[in-house]
């Protein structure tokens, strides 16, 4: 999924994000809005992971999608 997707949807995936990844703060993901690198660094460094883990895990989740 492309940024631009993530852009246009990211309303809806707000609260799926959260439910996926509970540590993630409402701050988080204002800042992350739409942009897959900044979650993929906010997912390794609230669940201290791999940056390669924490990359696998954003892509299994947005093809759950």
């Amino acid at each position: 999924m492309d940024n631009d997707r993530i852009q246009g949807k990211w309303k809806q995936l707000k609260g799926r994000i959260k439910e996926h990844w509970g540590a993630l703060t409402d701050d988080d993901l204002q800042e992350a809005e739409g942009h897959s690198d900044y979650l993929i660094g906010k997912v390794q460094e609230k669940y201290g992971i791999s940056k390669d883990e924490a990359r696998e895990q954003v892509r299994k989740f947005e093809q759950s999608l």
